[in-house]
């Protein structure tokens, strides 16, 4: 796969899963209101839905290569350098 053609899935993928987890989580809160009923087996797909998002959301990320710049980070934060020098 191109890397073009990575980035712009894993933007997708990013977006797709942002939308599935805000939808899921306007759906609990919907599922709240005494107006709204869900059936005893489905009352718990919106909170499924969460879970399933961010993992859409991770997938993304790591297609898109945004994952890579914050492992970056941690490792200069916490001393990934092998020259010796203590902060």
């Amino acid at each position: 796969m191109k890397r073009k053609t990575a980035v712009v899935l894993g933007n997708v993928l990013m977006g797709v899963g942002l939308v599935l987890m805000i939808g899921s989580i306007a759906f609990t809160v919907l599922g709240l209101l005494k107006d709204f009923f869900l059936p005893g087996a489905q009352a718990h797909l919106p909170i499924v839905g969460i879970f399933i998002g961010a993992l859409v959301w991770l997938i993304g990320a790591r297609l898109g290569g945004r994952e890579k710049i914050e492992d970056r980070y941690w490792w200069i934060k916490h001393g990934g350098r092998n020259d010796g020098f203590k902060h």
